[in-house]
């Protein structure tokens, strides 16, 4: 018989994967844990060695990284049963938390011009989600079409359509996905000015 089940683990903490079959008569059957792959690899050597522990058909991998993400087989046989054990199938996730995010925040603009602020994590599993602030204070993506601001909270990106003199400020951003603590990149100042452009005469 075949099962398989999903077992989602913050980086660094420990990992349990389990195995679930009954047997007949056989009290010692054979439990083998195998990593796929490109090639198969048993969870007790190579990087696993010194970091998995096996408790009945419980193994437990300590201290995950994202090299440990993938699919894991458990394979159980029994040579006194007569029945296939089968085996045991699970996806391992490893979930990271949110990083200092990389802002991009320009120090000045001209009054009327389009700007873009934009907020990026590259690391956080699942993706962060973003959230802009203004003076410490959160803004909230606009609910109306004539807003003058829009705020992609996948994509990180805060757009003035036509930025005015009031839109000067310091402004930070926050990265979260549920993982750990979020984390807020060091807020910047973007100051708004007229345009003082030299016309040839």
């Amino acid at each position: 018989s075949h099962l398989s089940h999903k077992v989602e683990v913050e980086e660094h903490k420990d990992a349990v994967l389990s195995c679930i079959f009954y047997t007949e008569k056989d009290q010692q059957p054979r439990i083998e844990w195998k990593k796929k792959g490109k090639d198969v690899s048993f969870v007790f050597y190579g990087p696993f060695e010194g970091r998995a522990t096996i408790e009945g058909a419980t193994v437990t991998l300590k201290k995950v990284t994202q090299e440990d993400a993938g699919e894991y087989r458990c394979e159980i046989s029994a040579p006194k049963d007569s029945v296939s054990l089968g085996e045991t199938n699970v996806t391992l996730k490893v979930l990271v938390p949110p990083q200092t995010p990389l802002c991009e925040i320009p120090s000045s603009a001209v009054t009327g011009s389009v700007v873009q602020l934009s907020c990026r994590d590259q690391h956080s599993i699942p993706p962060a989600t973003y959230s802009w602030y203004k003076d410490n204070q959160p803004m909230n993506p606009p609910r109306h079409a004539n807003a003058t601001y829009l705020i992609n909270s996948r994509t990180g990106v805060l757009e003035f359509k036509s930025v005015a003199k009031e839109d000067t400020g310091r402004y930070s951003c926050l990265a979260s996905n549920g993982v750990g603590l979020p984390k807020m990149c060091e807020a910047k100042h973007m100051t708004i000015g007229v345009c003082v452009c030299a016309f040839p005469h």
